[in-house]
């Protein structure tokens, strides 16, 4: 095998290359969450997909971990790599539309701010985006990514129709539905734990150029998420979410956020739109947006958190599916949690209605039934009280039991250790076939272990 000079060499020790500096390495052990700390050996950033490959083939008969890092959003070290190596993918970032085929192509690096920018110059739009659009292609994929719209369209994963891989085998491999299926359905929403994501296809659908926007405000959670599975039910909207927010006395109110396409004529349509809602009329707020501005609606949130230093501080989030049913009376017993007060100052809960049959990624897990409610819960630590993350972490594994009690299940972008044996459940009747996967594609088991799936 030819060497790749200046990053491993016999007798397989770390050599500084070209680029490296020790605070690459610092940034590597670091995420959004700010809980884990995990030093890498080093950091690459492959300035090519064939250096990525050579580099991933030489790595893994070594056995040094390798797990690729996009935006860095991980809250739990997921992207981390201790005694191994980050691989950097910010230089694969290539964006290209192709609008009569109605597809984008995005390198794993590229961040979801210039997908929507290519995109929208075209006219066009991924079916389904994340509400944050700073993170990377390869990252969000790995997860599944849910959305606005996903009662609708399911995932972000769900619209790719070809990926660029390479596996923990160091070799390069554009799969599909059609072309190697089980190495596809093991990458999307896969975790990163069979090959790295280095190039997308993905699917565009006209893009409105106004939307209508609005809030919805219930005083009682019963009201709320009765209307929220009704408009999960059809299609008037296309994306629907809710969050609750803090009220007086320490009660909490709920919102819903609906988006509609808007034609830019006089408004006369909102009775057939919410008519038959049950929120309180007083309150609502409707306005139109273009539909640019609704898909980069979390810049400004971000700007604020930034400056006000909420940003930099821990993360311990916690995202939850579960079955629709059980939603009105387990989220309220939630946010009446002592372990959860923190949430009414530094914090957002988030409500969603999903669709079962709308969700198509095999390692997505999901609870029984059709109607769905993601709940996630968005803290943000108070600066300098480590002892604060650590019983949020703590509250988050006490949570995550009471859920699958009821038939709920992880979505796993959250700050929850997490054994061996807790990701066997996890999968369920998927673990067997992720497992073949992990076999054949990652023969040196070697990708992601930030997860601790194979502990």
């Amino acid at each position: 095998m030819k060497k790749f000079t200046g990053i491993i060499s016999p007798p397989y020790s770390f050599v500084p290359f070209p680029g490296f500096t020790v605070e690459d390495t610092v940034r590597a052990a670091d995420d959004f969450g700010h809980i884990v700390d995990s030093r890498p050996l080093g950091v690459f950033a492959p300035p090519s997909v064939a250096a990525l490959r050579e580099f991933v083939a030489l790595a893994g008969p070594q056995g040094l971990p390798v797990t690729a890092r996009g935006g860095g959003y991980s809250v739990y070290g997921q992207s981390q790599a201790e005694g191994g190596y980050v691989v950097d993918l910010g230089a694969l970032d290539e964006v290209r539309c192709a609008p009569t085929a109605r597809t984008l192509t995005a390198g794993a690096g590229a961040r979801w701010s210039e997908v929507v920018r290519a995109a929208l110059a075209q006219g066009l739009t991924p079916p389904v985006l994340p509400d944050h659009l700073g993170g990377s292609v390869g990252g969000l994929l790995s997860t599944g990514g849910l959305g606005g719209s996903s009662h609708r369209y399911g995932l972000v994963a769900d619209h790719v129709r070809e990926l660029d891989v390479v596996t923990g085998a160091g070799e390069l491999v554009t799969c599909s539905r059609e072309r190697h299926p089980d190495l596809f359905d093991a990458v999307l929403a896969g975790l990163g734990q069979c090959a790295l994501i280095v190039r997308a296809t993905l699917d565009l659908v006209p893009a409105p150029a106004l939307v209508r926007r609005f809030r919805l405000y219930h005083h009682s959670p019963g009201t709320f998420f009765a209307d929220q599975r009704s408009l999960a039910r059809d299609d008037r909207f296309s994306h629907v979410c809710g969050q609750a927010r803090p009220a007086l006395g320490g009660a909490w109110d709920y919102m819903i956020e609906a988006v509609a396409p808007h034609t830019g004529e006089l408004p006369g349509d909102e009775p057939l739109l919410t008519g038959d809602l049950e929120h309180d009329r007083d309150t609502e707020e409707i306005e139109t947006l273009s539909y640019e501005e609704f898909l980069r609606r979390m810049d400004r949130d971000e700007r604020i958190l930034r400056t006000t230093g909420e940003w930099q501080r821990p993360h311990p989030w916690l995202t939850l599916l579960l079955p629709e049913e059980a939603a009105p009376g387990f989220v309220p017993t939630v946010l009446a949690d002592h372990a959860q007060s923190g949430l009414r100052a530094c914090g957002v809960v988030q409500l969603r209605p999903l669709t079962s049959r709308a969700l198509r990624a095999p390692l997505l897990r999901r609870p029984r039934g059709e109607l769905l409610c993601l709940l996630s819960l968005m803290r943000t630590a108070p600066p300098g009280a480590p002892d604060n993350v650590r019983e949020a972490v703590a509250a988050n594994r006490a949570l995550y039991e009471r859920a699958r009690e009821l038939g709920g299940v992880l979505y796993p972008t959250s700050a929850l250790p997490m054994t061996g044996e807790d990701w066997r459940a996890h999968f369920g009747p998927a673990w067997e076939a992720l497992a073949r996967a992990k076999d054949r594609y990652d023969p040196h088991s070697v990708l992601t272990r930030g997860y601790g799936l194979w502990a």
